[in-house]
C-alpha cells in the first residue's frame, strides 16, 4: 500500500485577508468625505447663483452631518464598519503629515503660557469630574474613566485607563457613550460661541484644544472655525494627549495601592507603551521640514495628504456616532459628562480669554 503523502495547508494570509476587509469602510470614508467636498463647493455656488441667503457651510461639517444621517437612519451596515473604524488611525496619520505645515518654530511658540493652560486643565478636569462622580453615586472606576476621558483625550484616554485599572467593559462603554455624545455637540457650539464672542482664530483653536476631548473632533471644531485654528487646536490638543502614560500611570498606581488593579513594575516601559507614538511622528516630521529635508512641493504634498487624511477622519466621526446606542448606555454618566464638559468648557474658555488679556495671548 503507497505510504500518504500529507500535503501542507495553505491558510490565507491574515494581513492580506484584514486588507481586503478595510477597504468597503476606507471607500465608504472616502465617499462621504468627497460628498462634503462637492457640497461645500456646490450648495454655496448655488445658493450665491440664486441669491439665497446661506451660510458657508464648510466642507468638515458637511462630512460629519452626512455620516451622522447614515449612521442614525439606515445604519453601517457590517461591511463596511472594519473600514470606519480605521478613521483613529487616519486621525494619526493626519496629525503626523500635519507637522509638514508647522515649522519647529511654531511648535516652540505653543510657549510656557499653553503649556500652563493644558495643565491647569487636565488638572481642574480631573478634580471636577471625581467631585460630580462622587456627587452622582457613580461607581469610582466609572468616575475616573469620566474624569480621564475629560481631561486628555477622550476615547481613547479611556480604552488605555481601562486596562491599566481593570475597568469593567460596562464602566467603559458608558465613559465612552458620554464622551462621544458630547464631542459632537460641542462641533455645533464652539464655533458659535467662537464666533460670538469674536475670539481670534489662536485663542480659539486653542480653547478648542483644550475644552474638547476627542483630538478628532477637536481638529473638526477647529477646522469648522478656520484653517489657522485647526493648526492651534491641532497643536494644543498635542500636547494634551502628550500627557495620557503620567495621567494613566497615577490612576494605576492608585488603584493598586488600593488592591483594585494589578502593580505597576516598570514605570517607565508602562510610559511608553501608553504614550501616543503619533506625536513623535508630528515632531519628526515637523523637524525634517524646518531643516529643509522636504522642498516646496514635497512640503505641499504632505500638507495634501493631510488634509485628505482628516477628510476620512471627519467623515468617520459622523458613521461612528450613533445616538440610539448612546441612549442605552443610562442617563447619569451622561448627566454627570454633561455637566462636566460645559464646566470645563466655560473655564478654559475663561483661561484662555484671561491669558489673551494679560499675556496677549
Amino acid at each position: 500500500m503507497a505510504d500518504t503523502i500529507a500535503l501542507p495547508q495553505v491558510r490565507p494570509a491574515g494581513p492580506a485577508i484584514e486588507f481586503l476587509r478595510i477597504i468597503p469602510g476606507v471607500l465608504l470614508l472616502a465617499a462621504v468625505g468627497y460628498a462634503g467636498k462637492l457640497l461645500e463647493k456646490n450648495v454655496g455656488a448655488y445658493a450665491k447663483a440664486h441669491h439665497w441667503t446661506f451660510p458657508n457651510i464648510e466642507y468638515v461639517l458637511w462630512a460629519i452631518l452626512i455620516g451622522l444621517v447614515i449612521s442614525n437612519t439606515v445604519g453601517v451596515p457590517q461591511i463596511f464598519r472594519s473600514g470606519v473604524a480605521t478613521y483613529d488611525f487616519w486621525l494619526k496619520a493626519g496629525i503626523v503629515l500635519l507637522g509638514a505645515r508647522f515649522l519647529l518654530g511654531d511648535v516652540l511658540k505653543l510657549g510656557g503660557v499653553s503649556l500652563a493652560l493644558v495643565a491647569i486643565e487636565i488638572v481642574g478636569a480631573i478634580a471636577f469630574m471625581t467631585f460630580l462622580g462622587r456627587a452622582f453615586k457613580l461607581k469610582p472606576k466609572l468616575s475616573s474613566l469620566l474624569a480621564v476621558g475629560s481631561a486628555v483625550c477622550g476615547v481613547s484616554a479611556i480604552i488605555a485607563a481601562k486596562g491599566a485599572i481593570d475597568a469593567d467593559d460596562e464602566d467603559s462603554g458608558f465613559a465612552i457613550a458620554a464622551i462621544l455624545a458630547l464631542g459632537a455637540l460641542a462641533l455645533f457650539t464652539f464655533p458659535l460661541i467662537g464666533h460670538g464672542l469674536h475670539l481670534s482664530d489662536h485663542a480659539y483653536g486653542t480653547w478648542s484644544g483644550l475644552a474638547v476631548d476627542n483630538t478628532a473632533e477637536a481638529l473638526a471644531a477647529g477646522a469648522l472655525y478656520s484653517d489657522a485654528a485647526a493648526k492651534q487646536a491641532a497643536l494644543t490638543k498635542t500636547a494634551r494627549n502628550a500627557m495620557i502614560g503620567f495621567v494613566v500611570l497615577a490612576y494605576a498606581i492608585y488603584y493598586a495601592g488600593r488592591g483594585q488593579a494589578k502593580e505597576v513594575g516598570n514605570k517607565a516601559l508602562f510610559l511608553w507603551q501608553k504614550f501616543p507614538k503619533f506625536v513623535l511622528g508630528f515632531l519628526l516630521i515637523s523637524i525634517l521640514a524646518t531643516y529643509h529635508f522636504f522642498n516646496k512641493d514635497q512640503t505641499a504634498a504632505l500638507a495634501n495628504l493631510s488634509r485628505w487624511a482628516f477628510l476620512l477622519t471627519f467623515a468617520g466621526v459622523g458613521l461612528r456616532t450613533n445616538f440610539r446606542e448612546m441612549r442605552k448606555q443610562g442617563l447619569r454618566p451622561f448627566a454627570v459628562g454633561a455637566i462636566g464638559e460645559v464646566v470645563i468648557a466655560v473655564f478654559t474658555l475663561g483661561l484662555v480669554i484671561g491669558a489673551g488679556k494679560l499675556f496677549g495671548f
